[in-house]
């Protein structure tokens, strides 16, 4: 979850870098959709991996699913069939 939440904080940084380049007139470069581009790879990577947890415990398991509320109702997401059917086996 930690690295999941530093990806999301990495991200919302990368895009109000970009944001304040084109206020002040500049554009963005390759480098920055580049950039962008692996940063949102490191979220989705991070957030796969709480998907794909096995929880050991009715504790890490409550605490799986009490984040991915969380996560899903801040972000207002939605999660595909079969991440829905992994979190629902855990």
């Amino acid at each position: 979850m930690d690295r999941h939440i530093a990806a999301q904080m990495a991200a919302a940084e990368a895009v109000r870098v970009l944001d304040e380049r084109r206020t002040v007139g500049g554009g963005a470069s390759i480098a920055d959709a580049k950039g962008l581009l692996d940063v949102a790879r490191d979220e989705q990577a991070g957030r796969l991996a709480i998907i794909n947890y096995l929880p050991r415990t009715n504790q890490e398991s409550r605490q799986k699913l009490t984040y991915m509320a969380a996560y899903l109702i801040a972000t207002r997401g939605t999660l595909a069939p079969h991440e829905m059917n992994s979190i629902l086996a855990s």
